[in-house]
């Protein structure tokens, strides 16, 4: 009888050592799965703060853009008027002091006041100029596709470049805000396949691509490789994006050395 008893505590005894080991090794397991949780949870969220970072420091090129683009703009018109205006209107006002000369011949008075007209219609020539370069008044009075119709016209005119223009886009008047940052999109776009790309074809479309407005642009120039962080980087290029943000929209760049630009974007 005691035998027996021995036998079955002994075997009790296992039992427990065996419970015991089991749950140890439970214990291991399920500390690992919280530490491999843990972990891989933590690397998620590590890669999503860079994302964050990244697209935070994007928007932050976007911005710096603006602001420069604004700033030389600013200077731009500055120079304008102090150049271009000011001056001449210095110089009307000193020969509208020259007509109170005393004994002035009718020659040197009709010197004069030749001199003052011609002065006061180039001030306001160049007045309009400046004001034309703000906001073009075909764009405020008769819509974006006016808008870009006259802008080609003034590209062709130069005899440099041929612009071709196609539309099946309706765009509503009221819409002058958001125009107006189209219209920059493809001053910026134009003045950059002239200037730089040397191009002498160039095609802007208007169309609806699964029910999305979109611009397509291209060129004929020398290009550049789209892959390159100055093509990306470039103050043009950051403009352009930072206004198609504005917009709501995307964009797509395609562009090789000597195979022209392409660049298609939503609005």
């Amino acid at each position: 009888m005691k035998k027996i008893n021995d036998s079955i505590v002994g075997n009790n005894v296992d039992i427990y050592v065996v419970v015991g080991y089991l749950f140890i090794a439970f214990l291991l397991m399920a500390s690992v799965l919280i530490l491999f949780f843990y972990f891989s949870r933590k690397k998620i969220i590590q890669k999503e703060i860079e994302k964050k970072n990244l697209e935070i420091n994007h928007q932050k090129e976007l911005l710096r853009s603006v602001i420069l683009t604004q700033e030389a703009e600013r200077k731009r018109i500055a120079q304008d008027l102090h150049d271009d205006i000011s001056s001449k209107l210095n110089v009307v006002s000193l020969n509208t002091h020259l007509l109170k000369t005393p004994n002035l011949s009718d020659d040197e008075l009709l010197d004069i006041t030749n001199n003052i007209t011609d002065l006061t219609q180039k001030a306001l020539e160049n007045s309009r100029r400046i004001a034309h370069d703000l906001l073009p008044p075909v764009l405020e009075k008769f819509g974006l596709h006016a808008g870009v119709e006259e802008l080609v016209v003034e590209f062709n005119s130069s005899k440099v470049v041929l612009v071709k223009y196609t539309n099946e886009l309706n765009f509503n008047i009221d819409d002058i805000d958001k125009h107006l940052h189209i219209f920059r999109i493809l001053q910026e776009l134009l003045n950059n396949s002239v200037r730089h790309g040397k191009a002498t074809e160039i095609s802007i479309a208007f169309k609806s691509i699964d029910n999305q407005n979109t611009c397509i642009y291209s060129d004929n120039g020398i290009g550049f490789d789209s892959n390159s962080d100055s093509a990306q980087k470039g103050l043009g290029m950051k403009n352009i994006e930072s206004r198609i943000n504005f917009l709501n929209g995307t964009f797509s760049l395609n562009s090789s050395l000597n195979n022209g630009v392409k660049i298609n974007f939503t609005f």
